[in-house]
């Protein structure tokens, strides 16, 4: 099995990386990967001294998938994500939604055993491992880790995880897969600006999908399919998450304009990803039981 060690990362997805490894489709992956910090936060009384994101959202890779052509689909089944001993979690003034209330910074240490994360000497949740950034190069331009867009990046949505099925767009010949930022726990909205940032071990499945038309970045996880949109405003993201399921419905389903815009009024649902990185991301999910009511599965 190839492993890609998380000294081989990237802070940029750009058509200009050079490729780390190389793997036919089909092939099984592991991305070992750092947390959002790269590892540099241990101690709850450390400093930790950055300027934008010089070291923040490394993202393991790129791998060069072989066969992969712009214009194809990259397929990526999350097999698993083995997480760290423990996560760290850091806000302060200026950081994501409560910025203008935290007015001291804080850095915390989160244990993490047997499936559980010790928030505190009362509390502690159960893990759900999922990816924060997971991306293809874009066609001819660099854009940071920290930032989603249609190729993916960080699109800090909770329900890539294990089981989930990411689509990406091929850019570039390879499509040049990279991903990191894993969580142990997030909500909805990321709204510090961090879940449970935590080092991990992401073992991927990937295939190249050729001849398939997709409105991308999308994912399946249990029994929906999501499209995922990413924009200044969570106005604008909405938006576009919404008009990109539509059109995959009227065009999977053979359902007009109108009809597949009511089916989605009723049966699809809105959720924030996350409203804190330079982009907003929003998700469409759908219920993929109607889709196979009309002889549709996703691959």
């Amino acid at each position: 099995m190839l492993i890609l060690g998380r000294e081989q990362s990237v802070f940029k997805l750009s058509p200009r990386n050079t490729p780390v490894a190389s793997a036919p489709s089909g092939e099984t992956v592991v991305f070992e990967t750092f947390d959002c910090y790269s590892n540099r936060l241990t101690r709850e009384d450390q400093e930790l001294v950055s300027s934008g994101w010089d070291f923040t959202n490394p993202a393991t890779g790129p791998l060069f998938v072989e066969s992969a052509e712009p214009g194809d689909i990259l397929r990526v089944a999350i097999v698993d994500i083995a997480l760290d001993s423990q996560g760290a979690m850091r806000v302060g003034p200026g950081s994501g939604a409560l910025g203008h209330i935290l007015q001291e910074k804080k850095n915390k240490i989160i244990p993490i055993a047997e499936g559980k994360a010790k928030f505190n000497d009362r509390l502690s949740f159960d893990v759900s491992p999922m990816i924060g950034v997971i991306g293809t190069a874009p066609k001819d331009e660099e854009i940071p880790t920290g930032t989603p867009g249609p190729h993916g990046g960080n699109m800090d949505c909770k329900r890539i995880g294990e089981g989930s099925v990411v689509y990406l767009p091929v850019n570039v010949p390879g499509a040049l897969l990279a991903m990191g930022d894993v969580h142990a726990l997030m909500g909805d909205g990321e709204v510090v600006i961090c879940g449970i940032e935590t080092a991990a071990r992401i073992t991927v499945k990937i295939d190249v999908l050729k001849g398939l038309s997709l409105p991308l970045p999308m994912v399946k996880a249990g029994d929906h399919v999501m499209t995922i949109a990413s924009a200044k405003t969570l106005d604008e993201a909405a938006v576009t998450a919404t008009e990109m399921m539509h059109q995959f419905i009227h065009g999977a389903l053979g359902m007009d304009l109108q009809e597949a815009g009511m089916l989605l009024s009723i049966m699809g649902d809105l959720r924030i990803c996350q409203i804190v990185d330079p982009l907003m991301t929003v998700r469409m999910e759908f219920p993929l039981w109607i889709l196979e009511k009309y002889g549709y599965s996703m691959l």
